[in-house]
């Protein structure tokens, strides 16, 4: 029997600051803007999850991709709720990777850690004008790579972690931010 590959990635994420700086601090955010981001961020990953592996158990197997961020593995203090909600992420996926695997089903969970990578969630942050490319050289000037990744170079990720090559990965975390978590690309002078 062939089975046809079954893949999801959940996707959906908001910082919250889409409509303009609002406060996202733990002292001065308001209980309805925290749980508007865990809404999508969270929420979102929960419910695509339970739905993938009952769609993925009738077919035998498949892949979930959950998108969490590198602020799931460090705290950001102006973007609390977002970084509260992609640790969540990374757990969640850790837990529904270790759920499968008792429940002797072939369905694999990995989640991705992207950092800075160019989207219209950086708009707000970066804005238009003259000043957008010092502004932008700014948020990368202490990474490795020093710039900005793209989605299509997430998507890849995504892609490899989907195929018959990945089979053997689950309950992963897999970092993909220009080298920022590696350490400082300052050096002593």
């Amino acid at each position: 029997m062939r089975l046809r590959r079954t893949v999801l990635v959940n996707n959906a994420g908001v910082t919250g600051l889409e409509d303009g700086p609002v406060p996202h601090d733990p002292e001065h955010a308001e209980l309805e803007a925290w749980r508007a981001v865990h809404r999508v961020n969270l929420d979102g990953v929960f419910l695509g999850c339970r739905y993938a592996i009952r769609a993925m158990k009738a077919r035998g197997s498949g892949s979930i991709i959950n998108i969490s961020s590198r602020s799931g593995l460090v705290g950001i203090p102006l973007a609390a709720a977002y970084a509260s909600s992609k640790a969540a992420v990374r757990n969640h996926t850790k837990t529904v990777a270790l759920y499968c695997a008792q429940q002797g089903w072939s369905i694999r969970c990995n989640s991705i850690h992207p950092a800075a990578i160019l989207t219209p969630m950086w708009e707000p942050m970066l804005g238009s004008g003259p000043e957008r490319a010092t502004r932008m050289q700014a948020l990368v000037a202490d990474t490795p790579l020093r710039r900005f990744g793209a989605a299509e170079e997430v998507a890849a990720l995504a892609v490899m972690l989907a195929s018959d090559e990945a089979t053997y990965i689950t309950g992963s975390e897999l970092n993909i931010d220009r080298g920022l978590l590696a350490g400082s690309a300052a050096t002593p002078g």
